[in-house]
């Protein structure tokens, strides 16, 4: 059955699938959706375009699933390609036993998801279009909305909703365009072709994307030596063997409860929570406490060979830590006061990251393999890196002077930046009072709704969906993220349809 909505979705990545295929599974379907991208790789976004098999995902199966209510979509998917194809490929961790299928096959699966959840809309009456173009401006007119792309051609549209994805590595160092620097390390097997074997390399960042970068280099024979360098030298956290228990306390339905009852938390009633839930399953704060304290100051190697270890420890503290913080924490964020949110970001930004972005327990292997080697240096500190006028680069910090003849840039998008295929998008609605910039990054947005927040009022009919949630959400990193907040707004949307339909013979329905 139809209801009367037109819905734009202005970004085809990753949410953008999580969404459609929300809709496309709904009882009653949207009598339209039109889909606004101009990227070349649509449905996958700049995560999970075709690449090197060495670039892996870094969640189990369950987690990457984009159905809703359906934890085993991916694995039956992976399943039912094998048995097409006749061949299965191994893909299983040796270490912790979990399957981590390389990036470019996750995006064909999200390519599929796409174009299945589009045929579902499609068979039931549902218009489909495709506009391969960026929304340069959304306004209000006549009642309802008017997408705009940079050529003023308008789309009229009931409901939007805002997946515009992550954007594009920031440049601390100002080095874009230096010949040896490498801006975005993706797609691997192209942008980082052209390294010598033995070319001394800084990679800038020490998070998952400096981590793939060491991969990859690793597996194409490179033998020179690699400087992971950062402020901080935060390796993201071995990703550990999965907990076979279901959690008692520390829950999303808990934390949902309690939200629905207009209550606030601070952070001791979480962490009481959470030594409640680490006691019940045999373990205790301590080990969480000191698991925490200690991620800024351990030493990266020794730190990631201690993790690397207690993959198949006795201990459950880090594997609990591990799923409740991604699984609970877009519950548990907005519950808690703004300044405490604000201090958790100061103090331990790096930490959550860490926690609730493992890498596999092989690519910990290959690391600590090349590091045993002399082929790899964690290095802190790092004040700036320039260019050297005879070529190559200069790198400042902890340890001292380092030369290089390669930078790969692998840093994440600047926090309080908009993605720049946005930022025409964002300016317009700001503009229009429709929307107001986060300060922590990306804009305000209602928790239950995802709307947008502009002058103490939630927006029915804008809604945003990934990262330019994340200042008023954080926890927008996740495909469970991702799919909670589709369902939400799926929810909102018939809400909202249902409170006030549109007439057909609105005039805006007709441009």
């Amino acid at each position: 059955m139809l209801f009367p909505a037109r819905i734009g979705i202005i970004g085809g990545g990753a949410s953008a699938v999580c969404l459609l295929d929300t809709l496309s599974q709904r009882d009653e379907i949207p009598e339209s959706v039109t889909v606004f991208d101009p990227s070349p790789h649509l449905w996958r976004g700049r995560a999970y375009q075709p690449d090197a098999a060495t670039l892996r995902v870094n969640a189990p199966p369950e987690d990457m699933t984009v159905r809703a209510g359906d934890p085993e979509h991916f694995t039956r998917w992976l399943e039912a390609r094998a048995v097409f194809l006749g061949t299965r490929a191994d893909h299983v961790d040796a270490r912790s036993g979990i399957t981590f299928p390389p990036r470019a096959l996750y995006g064909d699966y999200l390519e599929q998801c796409a174009r299945a959840a589009l045929n579902r809309l499609a068979a039931r009456g549902c218009a489909i279009r495709l506009v391969r173009a960026a929304v340069a401006d959304l306004a209000r007119e006549d009642g309802a909305l008017v997408a705009y792309t940079a050529d003023r051609t308008p789309y009229a549209l009931d409901h939007a909703v805002l997946c515009v994805g992550t954007g594009e590595p920031a440049d601390p160092h100002g080095l874009t365009g230096t010949p040896g620097f490498v801006a975005d390390p993706y797609p691997v097997a192209q942008r980082l072709a052209g390294i010598g074997e033995r070319d001394r390399v800084v990679v800038v960042g020490s998070g998952l994307t400096a981590v793939d970068v060491v991969l990859h280099l690793t597996a194409a024979g490179h033998s020179g030596e690699i400087l992971m360098a950062s402020r901080r030298g935060v390796l993201p956290s071995v990703r550990q063997r999965p907990v076979e228990r279901a959690p008692r306390y520390f829950t999303a339905a808990h934390f949902r409860a309690v939200a629905a009852r207009g209550e606030r938390l601070s952070v001791a009633d979480v962490v009481a929570l959470m030594g409640a839930e680490l006691a019940d399953a045999g373990s205790s704060l301590d080990s969480v406490a000191a698991e925490i304290a200690t991620t800024g100051t351990e030493d990266p190697v020794a730190r990631l060979r201690r993790q690397f270890g207690l993959v198949d420890g006795t201990d459950p503290g880090l594997r609990l830590l591990q799923h409740a913080v991604p699984d609970t924490g877009p519950d548990v964020w907005p519950l808690l006061p703004e300044h405490e949110r604000t201090r958790l970001l100061r103090d331990h930004y790096r930490t959550v990251m860490s926690l609730c972005c493992p890498m596999p327990p092989a690519s910990a292997a290959t690391l600590l393999a090349r590091a045993d080697r002399g082929l790899l240096r964690i290095v802190r500190g790092v004040e700036r890196i320039t260019a050297r006028p005879s070529g190559g680069f200069r790198l400042v910090g902890d340890a001292g002077v380092q030369d290089a003849d390669v930078v790969v840039n692998a840093v994440s998008p600047a926090s309080h930046r908009v993605p720049r295929g946005a930022s025409a998008l964002v300016d317009a609605l700001a503009h229009r009072g429709l929307a107001v910039r986060h300060p922590r990054g990306g804009v305000h947005v209602s928790r239950s709704t995802s709307g947008l927040l502009a002058a103490g009022e939630t927006d029915r009919r804008i809604h945003v969906l990934g990262d330019l949630a994340s200042g008023s959400l954080f926890f927008t990193f996740g495909v469970p993220s991702l799919v909670d907040r589709a369902v939400d707004i799926a929810d909102a949307v018939h809400a909202e349809a249902a409170r006030t339909p549109v007439g057909s013979a609105d005039p805006v329905r007709a441009l």
